[in-house]
């Protein structure tokens, strides 16, 4: 198995790069954010490889980090999420940003791809929540939070803060993130209005 490539850009496709390896062009399939960051033809390139072998053809994946090709293994655990749709994952999202939005359960951000409509976002943040706080650089309280707000299990006052922050046109990481930190001032009896008052105060700074 193909793990890394390293060798000359020799042309581009509309979603592959040619890389030409000691003289042996490799066709390499990435996404529209791998290609973008990749060098002109001629130069020089290193790509994480995901091979995969068919019956009828083998077919390989590239990519600037092994991050990225382990994102790419992990949304095609989701039922209904393929190569193609993994790939349009990460060009929309870079693997910071993705296991930020699954991590707080943010499916809007992930509904941005194209070709990602909201049932399949949904079945991404739910089936990999587990495992995107590994990789997310957040809060842990903030990812608690969400969990607990998507999960109908925070308790009103906090829901119905975060609520009315989204109503006022923040999104919901952001209103999230703004009043888990204004119930760690306010304690844990904190009231719904003082909570959106310390979360505008947040959200100002």
């Amino acid at each position: 198995m193909i793990g890394k490539l390293k060798g000359l850009i020799d042309s581009y496709g509309e979603d592959f790069v040619i890389l030409d390896v000691g003289g042996v062009g490799y066709q390499v399939h990435c996404s529209s954010r791998t290609l973008q960051h990749l060098p002109s033809p001629g130069e020089a390139a290193v790509l994480s490889i995901e091979t995969y072998v068919r019956e009828d053809q083998i077919k390989l994946f590239g990519f600037r980090t092994d991050q990225e090709r382990e994102w790419f293994r992990l949304l095609q655990t989701v039922q209904g999420v393929g190569a193609k749709v993994a790939l349009a994952v990460l060009g929309t999202l870079q693997p910071s940003d993705l296991a930020n939005a699954i991590a707080l359960r943010d499916k809007a951000a992930v509904a941005r791809t194209p070709g990602v409509g909201p049932k399949v976002a949904e079945r991404i943040v739910t089936e990999l929540k587990d495992k995107a706080p590994a990789f997310a650089n957040v809060d842990p309280a903030v990812v608690h939070l969400a969990g607990a707000v998507d999960d109908q299990r925070a308790p009103r006052p906090v829901a119905d803060a975060i609520s009315a922050l989204v109503n006022l046109g923040y999104g919901q990481p952001q209103a999230a993130a703004a009043i888990a930190s204004a119930s760690r001032s306010a304690g844990e009896n904190a009231e719904t209005a003082q909570l959106i008052r310390l979360g505008l105060k947040e959200l100002a700074k």
